[in-house]
């Protein structure tokens, strides 16, 4: 058995290769049969255009040897950095923020120790990479500049465009467009989601969300590193990539499909919570098992369970829950 799965992380002491040989073996049919298709739809040109056949094929999962090119299309970032050509660079060799260096310098050995590609002692070491999207990154955004949780998003998209300056566009496009306003200083995009995840569990999953006002459990206790980290650390890696992969084709309420799928589908278990410490408890639990790790129905399960979702519906909940939040500041 292998002690580091293909992205470069250590599986953990307790970790179940047999239900995950079981899953694996399954799932490669299913990659296999993906890649041919997209290898046909794609022709060799490296081109998509927008489409709703283009869209099934990305919620069916892109194949790992397409995955940077796809996020870079469909993001926008392809088109950002042909435009900003040599911007990048630009920003590295520019006047370095003291403050911003240094913040970045002391997340550099906390950003994926289970991983061996981030190792000191590893060569190439992705530490470097990861250091100078950062700094790019918070030169180029002052609003944002680096906080918490950005070098573990900085980190995946290394881990699989293994290139630098895709990664910086890719960092852009999630930070700058895909989701709002979850980095700035104060924050507000994020505690706002997290405020409307709570109204949207109120309509489509009550007895939830009763159980959490009735023990005063604060939704950003529970949710709040799924929303910053998009879930990095809390599934399977596998996971991770399909859930980015619609992300970056339908933008941040993926986030809120894949949160309701969680909660829905273990609703009993939650309820079976009696305080406050166990609510954690279960919320933790609800991430780890083999219903997260078999990607392939999971994302099914996540356009299927939680029932229509609108963008308009998320709109209006975020306007009303940004509000709320600005008149309690």
């Amino acid at each position: 058995f292998c002690r580091v799965d293909p992205y470069g992380f250590e599986r953990p002491e307790d970790f179940d290769y047999a239900s995950y040989e079981a899953f694996f073996s399954r799932y490669l049919v299913v990659l296999t049969r993906r890649a041919i298709k997209w290898s046909k739809l794609l022709k060799g040109n490296n081109r998509i255009q927008k489409s709703l056949k283009v869209k099934r094929y990305i919620r069916k999962g892109i194949p790992n040897e397409h995955r940077a090119l796809i996020w870079m299309i469909v993001s926008g970032a392809q088109t950002n950095m042909e435009q900003n050509l040599g911007y990048y660079h630009r920003l590295l060799e520019g006047e370095k923020n003291d403050k911003l260096v240094e913040a970045i310098k002391t997340d550099m050995n906390r950003t994926f120790p289970d991983n061996v590609k981030f190792r000191k002692t590893a060569d190439p070491c992705l530490q470097h990479t990861l250091y100078n999207v950062l700094v790019a990154y918070g030169h180029h955004n002052k609003a944002v500049g680096y906080c918490q949780g950005m070098n573990f998003i900085a980190g995946y998209l290394i881990l699989i465009t293994k290139n630098e300056e895709e990664s910086f566009w890719l960092l852009d496009a999630l930070i700058g467009r895909i989701l709002p306003d979850y980095y700035s200083p104060a924050m507000l995009g994020l505690k706002t989601d997290q405020e409307v995840l709570g109204e949207l569990v109120k309509m489509k999953v009550p007895a939830v969300a009763e159980l959490m006002e009735r023990h005063g459990v604060m939704w950003t206790l529970v949710v709040s590193r799924w929303f910053i980290c998009l879930f990095i650390d809390i599934l399977p890696v596998e996971t991770v990539l399909r859930i980015w992969d619609c992300l970056f084709y339908e933008g941040s309420k993926i986030i809120f499909r894949v949160a309701l799928t969680l909660i829905k589908q273990h609703q009993a278990f939650i309820l079976e919570a009696t305080n406050f410490p166990d609510i954690c408890d279960k919320f933790k639990q609800i991430t780890k098992g083999t219903f997260v790790t078999e990607c392939h129905s999971f994302m099914q399960k996540i356009f299927t369970d939680p029932g229509s979702l609108s963008m308009a519906t998320i709109n209006k909940l975020r306007e009303t829950c940004r509000e709320k939040l600005l008149s309690q500041g």
